[in-house]
């Protein structure tokens, strides 16, 4: 039988990923970075993947990475999530290392992935589930053309892995396309048009599979990010009822909020079990795509519920822009329709198990 409890070297882990956020993503800090137009706090990115290497923990050491596994990225994700960092671990540390990962020919750009030397990102819209259709781009000549939309984390890619119409998964430099940011509902991790007009690409294999395991990847991996911040919102909404007092006593006290934080707590603890069984699915191959639909179909109503639950228990002071609860609402809307919605992964799960439709 699996063990799904955390190891000492992974509560090792989040401990150190959790001083360094407390150092870099204050809820102010976040706040801030959202109004001015450049959300995404590189400072964190470079102290998390330079620092401690943790960009390239999906990544085999003989590739130029950490050889750790999906196990120890989920809780690095975990730790992410409860501070809505605006860092783009997921897009290039998950899911584009994983489409690379499944590209053999291509080593050093895979390397500087790792390192955190460049950030890579996938070009396959935000919201495309493991087994959706993608749009693809137009290869003629040795060049690109075409447009994408809802692209994560462009803003600060350096590289974007782009599919084409011939099959190939290629490589094309940010600067050689322009970006046209989109209106997003999560401030933390803004999306983009992208425009390609006859850029260059590099071919690194085929789009299929590759485009499949990193979304694949992607949707197990953020189940994690997602129990974070359901956690993080319970953990303080449970606090601010025990401070707060109405008619002399603390409002957490009055049974009827009791209930619903009851209820909260059961489902966050459902959804660590869900997030786990997925990101060991994922570093062990067994059973992936059950335990991925599975993770998915529950994670998203968890972590929106109990966004939206931190949200009205904080009453007055969660309906301002200071109190950092509108982020966690935003992040937990954007999530759960980011790598398919709940609904298309318990479809996908039906279709896996061979569950029939009512």
């Amino acid at each position: 039988m699996t063990d799904l409890l955390y190891s000492e070297e992974e509560e090792a882990l989040r401990a150190a990923v959790r001083d360094l956020l407390s150092d870099h993503c204050d809820a102010p800090g976040v706040i801030a970075r959202t109004e001015s137009g450049t959300p995404h706090d590189l400072a964190a990115w470079k102290a998390l993947a330079d620092g401690m290497g943790l960009a390239g923990l999906l990544v085999p050491e003989d590739r130029g990475g950490q050889g750790a596994t999906h196990r120890e990225a989920a809780v690095v994700l975990e730790e992410l999530g409860r501070a809505v960092a605006p860092v783009p671990y997921l897009t290039s540390a998950v899911v584009a290392t994983e489409a690379l990962l499944a590209c053999d020919a291509e080593g050093g750009l895979l390397a500087e992935l790792a390192s955190g030397r460049r950030i890579g990102a996938l070009a396959v819209a935000l919201n495309v589930a493991p087994g959706g259709a993608y749009k693809v781009v137009r290869h003629e000549d040795g060049a690109l053309h075409g447009e994408l939309t809802a692209i994560a984390d462009a803003a600060v890619a350096d590289v974007l892995l782009v599919p084409a119409d011939d099959g190939g998964l290629y490589a094309v430099d940010a600067d050689a396309v322009s970006l046209t940011p989109q209106a997003s509902l999560d401030l933390t991790r803004p999306v983009a048009t992208v425009t390609l007009d006859g850029a260059p690409g590099r071919l690194l294999g085929d789009a299929e599979p590759a485009v499949r395991r990193a979304l694949r990847t992607g949707a197990g991996l953020l189940a994690s990010e997602q129990l974070g911040l359901a956690e993080w919102t319970l953990t303080e909404t449970v606090r601010y009822l025990k401070e707060r007092k109405q008619f002399n006593r603390p409002v957490g006290g009055f049974q009827a909020l009791k209930h619903r934080l009851a209820q909260l707590w059961l489902e966050v603890v459902n959804l660590r079990a869900a997030a786990r069984n997925a990101a060991d699915a994922l570093s062990t191959g067994e059973d992936v795509d059950v335990a991925v639909a599975v993770a998915q179909a529950y994670a998203a109503p968890v972590a929106v519920h109990a966004a939206e639950e931190a949200l009205q228990l904080h009453a007055g002071i969660g309906m301002t822009w200071e109190h950092p609860v509108h982020l966690y609402l935003k992040r937990a809307k954007a999530d759960s329709i980011a790598y398919g919605t709940a609904g298309a992964h318990r479809e996908a799960l039906a279709e896996t198990i061979d569950l029939p439709a009512p």
